[in-house]
């Protein structure tokens, strides 16, 4: 039997109410870590102030083999985002662990690993190197990025002045052809048209049965 291409363990993420997570450098954790550990030997796991807080995630365990298709759906505020995100090594777990065996492709947010004064043509560059390809992967695999997005005439225009829609389709597009091994997506399938999503989802289909 093969791993598991997902194997979640006991995981929670904590939020301190009114505070805005901070997204450091490599240079600053590394540099705050001998900070952090004297505080945690003096505090235990213990929060280091008295503001309130609250739990996104707590207790969550479970597993998805290759080759499945996992949906995880609830109402607003139930922690899908936050699941995700912490699969997607965005944000890091207060407790437990997610361990991802294999190249990952994440799509969370419309626009997301975009800089919006660089035209497509360049963001497919930039986006593609952001998620773990090669120059020789981008390059060997970007008609067919572009022919999938359909937004070809629009490849030399900065991407500030593409729609919500030609946005998300140019960023699936990418994240789709990295062939990753795991592809987490949230919401964002949302603002296309019927059209599109269901090339969307023959597209995870593929991906899915390889």
């Amino acid at each position: 039997m093969s791993a598991d291409a997902i194997e979640v363990i006991g995981l929670g993420k904590r939020y301190l109410l009114g505070e805005r997570e901070q997204y450091q450098a490599l240079r600053d954790v590394l540099s705050s870590a001998p900070r952090r550990l004297a505080a945690r030997v003096k505090n235990g796991n213990e929060p280091t102030n008295a503001r309130p807080s609250t739990w996104a995630l707590r207790d969550i365990d479970f597993s998805v083999q290759p080759g499945e298709v996992l949906g995880i759906i609830g109402h607003n505020g139930a922690g899908k985002s936050t699941l995700l995100k912490v699969l997607s090594r965005i944000t890091r777990p207060t407790e437990g662990r997610a361990v991802m065996r294999g190249r990952v492709g994440s799509l969370l947010e419309v626009g997301s690993g975009f800089h919006p004064e660089l035209t497509g043509a360049e963001n497919i560059q930039l986006n593609g190197a952001i998620l773990g390809m090669s120059r020789s992967e981008i390059r060997d695999r970007f008609d067919e990025i572009v022919a999938f997005s359909g937004v070809e005439q629009f490849l030399e225009t900065p991407v500030k002045r593409y729609s919500t829609g030609m946005y998300m389709r140019l960023a699936f597009a990418v994240a789709a052809h990295l062939e990753p091994d795991i592809l987490v997506i949230d919401e964002v399938l949302a603002v296309g048209d019927t059209e599109f999503q269901r090339k969307c989802i023959g597209r995870m289909n593929e991906l899915s049965r390889g």
